[in-house]
């Protein structure tokens, strides 16, 4: 296998790359000397394969043989530069002329390599693609910082469902495919898509949030699509719809399930024409709006139950993100509360919480997830005396829970709960796992070398059987 150059392994970041090539051989060829460079490689043999492959999950770069286009590579190019338009396209050809590699470049293509092609002319190629994208991720690491900033709770959590969660949401951001965002309430859907905006191309442009279950079916349309004068009783003026006010930006469209029959016909026509007619009208309004959905319900089951068109779901699920609950995800409620006490204390110095309090948090299941969480630490806050609080201040639903005699002692900073706590967590997932390693890791949803890591951390390496 070969060596990638110095500065690719050390400095440059590895590309996601789609090699597009009619034989099985001539792919795998291509594979073996991408992969020896570390990149990560995905195979197509067909035009359509390529689009497929961009559609679900994108890639940083498509290095395709030009005879896969049919002769027509502005169409390939044209479809590309819809579906992910950051993507390098670099094609490879035995037979051309410098006509054809002009028009290529002027159609959109990053370059036109002959064959046989070398790999200092591949990899000075590629050099272009890769500081691209690491000047892209240094942009979306900057954006992250300042949107979690502002979002708040939502993103916060070194779990590896959040930590998963925060890199789709990465990947997602840069393409402007429709996201459906499936979550329980509470869990932060309408930040996560904020975040998709905040860190995405449209990040300048506005983001307008629409709840689809707060207006009766009549009062949704006029709000999603606007209204002229006189369109209904009370429409007294002209008024722009959510669609137009996103132009150019994102339309968050909340509990999208309770949408009703004719409101999802209408919705289905916008995605599918990008235009607006508003009510009472019979002009059309073209938009340009990238539509990220949320819900807390199954959309297969409300399809197979004629609740929601299946072909509507398909337009709104391009891509798909689902934000673990608070109770998947229970190593980062220290820090979810660490952040809480800070945000809503009147003091410079955020007030302790006893073991008693912080049993009756850990001991709670939170079906109001993050929301329910930030609620109790605000609602204990105010009640508390200033520097403590205590299983009394937290809210009865969570107070109740916090009674039985607990490991820990009488009071303690929050750094010395969190270790006591998560030492108590791996000792009640080993349990539950039998002392098997494999299990008790896809428990807690870490790998088996990191909980291995937090048991000698914790001097409970004894307590494992191998699995």
């Amino acid at each position: 296998m070969e060596q990638a150059p110095t500065l690719f392994m050390e400095q440059a970041p590895t590309l996601n790359v789609i090699v597009a090539e009619p034989t099985l051989r001539e792919r795998t060829a291509l594979r073996r000397r991408l992969e020896g460079w570390r990149d990560t490689v995905h195979e197509a043999d067909s035009e359509r394969a390529v689009l497929q492959r961009l559609s679900a999950a994108g890639a940083d770069v498509v290095l395709m043989d030009i005879e896969l286009t049919k002769d027509d590579p502005a169409r390939l190019l044209s479809a590309v530069a819809r579906l992910h338009p950051s993507t390098d396209v670099i094609f490879l050809t035995s037979r051309a002329s410098v006509e054809d590699a002009v028009r290529a470049v002027k159609g959109g293509a990053s370059d036109y390599l002959m064959r046989p092609v070398d790999d200092a002319l591949l990899s000075s190629t590629l050099r272009r693609s890769r500081e691209r994208v690491r000047l892209e991720q240094q942009l979306v690491r900057a954006r992250q910082t300042i949107a979690a900033r502002v979002l708040g709770p939502a993103m916060i959590g070194e779990s590896a469902p959040m930590q998963r969660l925060v890199q789709r949401v990465a990947r997602c951001a840069r393409s402007d495919a429709s996201v459906l965002i499936l979550g329980e309430s509470g869990t932060g859907k309408e930040l996560v898509a904020r975040m998709l905006h905040a860190t995405g191309p449209r990040a300048s442009q506005p983001f307008i949030a629409v709840n689809c279950a707060a207006f009766s079916e009549s009062l949704l349309e006029a709000e999603l699509f606007g209204h002229d004068r006189g369109a209904f009783t009370g429409a007294v003026r002209q008024r722009l719809g959510r669609f137009q006010l996103a132009h150019g930006g994102t339309l968050f469209l909340d509990e999208v399930a309770e949408l009703s029959p004719g409101a999802q016909a209408k919705l289905l026509r916008v995605l599918q024409e990008g235009v607006v007619e508003p009510l009472g009208s019979d002009r059309s309004v073209k938009v340009d709006v990238r539509v990220i959905s949320a819900t807390h319900r199954s959309l297969k089951d409300q399809v197979a139950a004629n609740a929601f068109r299946a072909d509507l779901l398909f337009r709104i699920k391009v891509l798909e993100l689902r934000v673990p609950p608070l109770r998947e995800r229970v190593g980062d409620l220290p820090v979810l509360v660490e952040h809480f006490l800070s945000q809503f204390s009147f003091q410079a110095v955020a007030p302790s919480i006893t073991e008693r309090a912080w049993h009756a948090l850990l001991s709670y299941d939170f079906p109001g997830n993050v929301r329910e969480l930030e609620h109790a630490i605000q609602h204990a806050i105010v009640l508390g005396d200033g520097d403590i609080i205590d299983v009394c201040h937290l809210p009865e639903e969570i107070g109740g829970s916090g009674d039985e005699e607990t490991p820990f002692p009488a009071f303690m900073a929050l750094t010395d709960a969190h270790k006591l706590w998560e030492r108590e967590y791996l000792l009640r997932a080993l349990h539950t796992a039998g002392g098997q390693r494999a299990k008790a890791a896809q428990l807690l949803g870490i790998s088996r070398k990191n909980l291995w890591e937090k048991l000698r951390g914790h001097s409970l390496a004894e307590h494992l059987r191998s699995s």
